[in-house]
């Protein structure tokens, strides 16, 4: 299994997992176009997408992949919210598993400011991933993961630091608080998990202002979890399977 990051930010997300013969999409939050490239156009690969919110960072594209009958998965609060009608935007129930070609999934809700997903995702190559984003805290903990997807937005003297010299306002400071995991919480958050089998931990959605990604954020979670810790930058490619080898 491969992952590929097309876009990790406020600007936009999408990862995608793929092997030879199929793909699953994390997020519609870039061009539809791009995941195209992203696949050398074989879109028929595609099993589907999964959508954590409305947001249209996360779900921009979304009638795109209608349009080509791609599946996405949403919670029902997202679908009825969006107003569309298709058959193939499928409302799903936290804490029941879905198949989705050889993926199976299970959505679980997270604490957002809008209803948000976070997702557990098993395959026999990846083993078990957990992809959580845009949410304050996490309020599962799970006993088996191989792969994690994992944001980390922000850190708190850095927010404020940032609040105090006018950089972002204390409106969207306290929205931040309320919506968005911090570093501190990110770490407390892994070591809460079995991560004896992790092979990568991939932290996304870093904000652009209140985090210091290669610098610190990076190292510093390696350094709490002796794990391998990537940066989701636009354009990374790694292996993303059960086992290192």
């Amino acid at each position: 299994m491969k992952l590929k990051v097309l876009g990790s930010s406020s600007a936009g997300n999408c990862y995608i997992l793929e092997n030879d013969s199929e793909a699953l999409i994390l997020e519609a939050g870039v061009k539809f176009a791009e995941v195209q490239r992203a696949l050398n156009f074989n879109i028929n690969k595609i099993a589907g997408c999964l959508s954590s919110h409305i947001h249209s960072d996360h779900s921009r594209a979304i009638k795109d992949f209608l349009q080509y009958a791609i599946p996405v998965y949403v919670s029902k609060e997202h679908k009825q919210d969006s107003g569309i009608t298709s058959e193939k935007l499928i409302a799903v129930e936290p804490n029941s598993q879905i198949e989705i070609a050889d993926f199976s999934v299970i959505p679980f809700n997270v604490p957002h400011d809008v209803p948000c997903l976070g997702f557990l995702i098993n395959h026999k190559e990846s083993g078990v991933i957990l992809f959580l984003t845009d949410c304050y805290y996490c309020p599962k903990r799970f006993l088996t993961l191989n792969n994690i997807l994992i944001e980390v937005n922000y850190r708190m003297d850095i927010l404020d630091e940032n609040t105090r010299n006018g950089r972002i306002s204390a409106v969207q400071r306290n929205r931040t608080l309320q919506s968005h995991m911090s570093y501190d919480t990110c770490i407390k958050t892994l070591l809460a998990n079995d991560l004896r089998a992790v092979n990568n931990i991939v932290l996304i959605h870093l904000s652009n202002s209140n985090s210091h990604a290669q610098q610190e954020f990076k190292e510093g979670i390696r350094k709490a979890t002796g794990k391998t810790v990537h940066i989701a930058d636009s354009g990374l490619e790694l292996s993303f399977n059960k086992t290192p080898f």
